[in-house]
């Protein structure tokens, strides 16, 4: 090959992978969040988990009743961290009064300008760290450990459940808890409403009668999807006046998400045959809290 035709390849290779950049989380970014929420913590312990070669944040909050009824992973929503005041703080924080151990682990994050688009890659990247995150917990013998992810995170916890097949739920997982999800057709990972419906496990869609119109629209697809995929545990509801972020409706946030988890089986104690006795459904019965701001925070 003569000179000319290497510049030629060299520049061909240059722009390949100017055209198809690969993303991952920004790490320093990461450790900014970190710092502040190390140094602020007042519920919960720093815990530094590992995944991919990379250590990550995770608060960990033990069970305050003294009768633990198993543990939560808790996932974040788009650019934010482990500690965010809306939707995790107040699940994280108030479950253990419950008698719920939760985790709340960073996930992989951008710039504040990165789009939804942008944080494709980081979908496979969030798989590795909700992993470390199981294998911690039940290091910790907490007993049955659930799923609970808001907006992107649920979309990511849902595309890695997906993936890794579970088709007699064998995810090791109890249950699922996705709040404000939405599906986009920019990448099979982010199409919620397919990857859903090919899970078994016991799963709560809850969200906002006010929320994002990309997650309205999410809803009724979804529910239709898993009734036609047979799905025997699934519930979906709306909390009539709540926002994306469930400002001001914290409270109701946490006695829906405790209330769903006192129903769970034990694991392996429900059949197919007695989970049949519950149909997919869509149930909107909640109080009606008063009215609540603009939504101004980031977005799933």
């Amino acid at each position: 090959m003569n000179l000319l035709n290497r510049l030629s390849m060299l520049v061909f290779l240059l722009a390949l992978g100017a055209a198809a950049p690969t993303r991952a989380s920004d790490m320093d970014k990461e450790k900014r969040w970190s710092d502040q929420i190390v140094d602020a913590l007042l519920v919960g312990k720093a815990e530094w988990l590992e995944a991919g070669g990379q250590k990550f944040l995770g608060i960990y909050t033990e069970d305050q009743t003294g009768e633990p009824k198993g543990s939560a992973i808790v996932l974040h929503g788009i650019g934010v961290h482990p500690d965010w005041p809306d939707v995790v703080y107040p699940l994280r924080s108030e479950l253990p009064n419950h008698g719920w151990a939760t985790l709340s682990i960073q996930m992989p994050i951008l710039p504040n300008e990165a789009t939804l688009k942008e944080y494709i890659p980081l979908i496979k990247e969030a798989a590795p760290r909700i992993q470390a995150a199981q294998a911690f917990l039940k290091s910790k013998g907490t007993g049955p450990i659930v799923l609970i992810a808001h907006s992107l995170g649920a979309s990511m916890a849902t595309a890695t459940l997906a993936e890794a097949g579970d088709p007699k739920n064998d995810s090791g997982y109890a249950g699922l808890i996705v709040i404000g999800m939405s599906s986009s057709a920019l990448d099979p990972q982010l199409d919620t409403t397919a990857q859903i419906a090919k899970l078994k496990l016991p799963i709560f869609d809850l969200y906002g009668s006010r929320d994002l119109d990309e997650v309205l629209a999410a809803t009724a697809p979804r529910a239709a999807a898993m009734r036609k995929a047979g799905h025997t545990h699934y519930r979906q509801m709306a909390v009539e006046g709540a926002d994306h972020f469930f400002v001001g409706v914290e409270e109701e946030l946490v006695r829906w998400v405790q209330g769903w988890l006192t129903q769970l089986p034990e694991p392996g104690a429900a059949s197919e045959s007695e989970m049949a006795k519950e149909p997919a459904k869509a149930d909107t019965t909640a109080p009606t809290p008063p009215s609540q701001p603009t939504d101004t925070k980031p977005k799933p």
